[in-house]
């Protein structure tokens, strides 16, 4: 009864590529940058719910009503999550992983390559399961490579993304529960 596997935090069918962010690039760069309604036809989302993210200091502001790669990442990170974490919670982690959305000289990571790393340890979830001990060597392979800016950075980076993937299965569980519940519903 699983629903179709979509990329995380939009409405596109998922193909297994790693580098996930790397498909909206071109779209970016041939627009030179996303309207909002473009990012809403990605997403899935109300245009009232992306700008009340904008408005909230959640997502960096629109550069002359265009999205790019930065707020767009953002969008998709907080759609991936908001199914089963509170948008205060994750806004609140986002600050502690990049700070300040307008200003990327306070991230550790950018948001394109945060995001990556979130579909890469979902995708190899979808091999193996979640389990949670499996999963934190997941994320450690994953962001084996991974350099911060301080010594705190790789550490605070693992814990984010143990939080993400956590919220991401959590929510992929209630969108199943949901549906058994539809279905349950309509044989009665």
């Amino acid at each position: 009864m699983m629903q179709r596997k979509l990329v995380p935090g939009t409405v596109l069918p998922y193909t297994g590529n790693d580098g996930m962010f790397s498909m909206f690039r071109p779209m970016i760069e041939v627009a030179n940058g996303l309207t909002l309604s473009q990012v809403c036809a990605i997403t899935g989302l109300e245009v009232s719910t992306v700008q009340n993210w904008v408005k909230r200091g959640f997502v960096a502001h629109p550069i002359q009503k265009k999205y790019f790669s930065r707020q767009l990442a953002r969008i998709l990170l907080i759609s991936s999550l908001r199914d089963c974490m509170q948008i205060d919670r994750i806004g609140e982690m986002m600050k502690m992983v990049n700070g300040d959305p307008d200003d990327e000289s306070d991230d550790i990571i950018s948001e394109e390559q945060l995001y990556d790393y979130l579909c890469e340890i979902i995708g190899h979830m979808d091999d193996t399961g979640f389990n949670k001990e499996e999963t934190k060597k997941t994320v450690e392979n994953v962001i084996a490579e991974y350099v911060g800016p301080d010594s705190e950075a790789k550490e605070r980076l693992k814990t984010a993304l143990m939080v993400m993937v956590c919220a991401y299965v959590s929510g992929r569980l209630k969108q199943e529960a949901d549906l058994y519940f539809s279905k349950m519903k309509e044989s009665l």
